[in-house]
């Protein structure tokens, strides 16, 4: 239960684990455009069906975050606590924002991934999810008041270090390859966008970590 805020109010206790299951949706279907069709068939068939869940996901997280925030201000809630988890919220909806982007611009703009980064691209795109999934172990932690909260934060600050020293060496791979220039920036871009999904969850974890202590205090 979410004693540390909420006691007996039992629809917000609800809705955030409503909340973390829809961007656990969203993150797998995320995944799954990746990995089922960018990085192994380019004419995948799924792909748009893909797109649309992933975009149907984000909608819900921020629908469902907007219906936390009226009945936490409609409520005699703590305002402290009330203040750290919509901060909390906020900050998550960044990271299925991230993965509808990264789709709509791989749609948009017709990107195929070379054969020579695909497996780095998937190791990048792997370790990302890993991040979301310690992520959302650690706010369950944070909303029933658990430990583990400061052991998460080191796992998902260890994770974004190897995301960015493989999104180094993937821009470095393509720059030194001799595909058409715009393409590399374009695989640049792409790139750099993905390597954004770790350092969301990190500074969201970082966040958790905050609001962890100052429970304490």
């Amino acid at each position: 239960m979410l004693n540390f805020v909420f006691k007996k109010e039992r629809q917000v206790e609800l809705l955030l684990y409503e909340y973390l299951d829809t961007f656990k949706l969203s993150q797998e279907s995320f995944s799954k455009a990746i990995n089922s069709c960018i990085l192994s068939d380019t004419s995948c068939e799924s792909f748009d069906f893909y797109i649309k869940q992933t975009h149907k996901y984000e909608n819900k997280t921020t629908d469902i975050s907007d219906e936390i925030n009226n009945i936490m201000y409609g409520k005699t809630l703590i305002p402290d606590s009330r203040g750290d988890i919509m901060e909390l919220l906020t900050e998550i909806d960044t990271i299925p924002r991230l993965f509808k982007d990264i789709l709509y611009m791989i749609q948009a703009q017709r990107l195929a991934v070379p054969a020579f980064i695909a497996a780095e691209i998937k190791d990048l795109v792997n370790i990302s999810m890993e991040c979301c999934e310690l992520l959302i172990k650690q706010s369950i932690a944070l909303f029933t008041n658990t430990a583990g909260i400061r052991a998460l934060l080191g796992s998902i600050d260890t994770n974004e270090s190897h995301c960015d020293n493989i999104e180094r060496r993937i821009t470095a791979i393509i720059f030194d390859s001799d595909i058409d220039p715009f393409k590399k920036l374009q695989l640049k871009e792409l790139i750099e966008k993905i390597g954004n999904i770790s350092d969301s969850a990190e500074s969201v974890s970082k966040l958790i970590n905050i609001i962890s202590l100052k429970r304490r205090v």
